[in-house]
Parts: C-alpha cells; sequence; structure tokens
C-alpha cells in the first residue's frame, strides 16, 4: 500500500447487515460466476478494519472511492459523483 491509510465503507458483502456504516448492508459486487471479486474481497476486509475512515483504494493510475465513501467525498469536496455500469 502507499503512504495512504485505506479505509473502505463496512457491510459491503452479501449476507446479513453488517455493524457500522448505519448498520445497512451494502451489494455484493460480483464477477461473471456472481462471487466477489478479489479486489472487493480486499476494500471490504480493509474497511471493517477501519470503518470510521474513507478509503482511497487504489485502481491503475487513479485513487478511488467505492460505496458511501464516494458518496461522503463527492459532497465534502463539492464534486460530482461518477460511477460505472
Amino acid at each position: 500500500m502507499d503512504a495512504v491509510r485505506p479505509l473502505a465503507p463496512s457491510g459491503f458483502e452479501s449476507g446479513p447487515p453488517a455493524e457500522g456504516a448505519g448498520g445497512r448492508a451494502a451489494p455484493a459486487v460480483a464477477d461473471d460466476v456472481g462471487r466477489i471479486t478479489p479486489v472487493m474481497e480486499q476494500f471490504v476486509e480493509i474497511k471493517k478494519a477501519n470503518p470510521d475512515c474513507l478509503l482511497f483504494y487504489r485502481m491503475g493510475d487513479f485513487y478511488e472511492l467505492f460505496f458511501e465513501d464516494a458518496e461522503v467525498a463527492a459532497r465534502a469536496l463539492g464534486i460530482v459523483l461518477t460511477k460505472r455500469g
């Protein structure tokens, strides 16, 4: 990891709602065979360990935020929130 402290939203997995992030369950991120991708597994694990932080996740040359972290950051920074299909 880079020098940036990683953060990720808790509760982003299939199954019952997780604690934190408002206690809501988030949608599972699945690949073509219907399972959570390795990247999202890692993201969920890091976020569970740091539920009070925003997780800037490095994807190639860019840092991205996912789920509620992206919404919080977009509001705080006054930027447009985008998403992929």
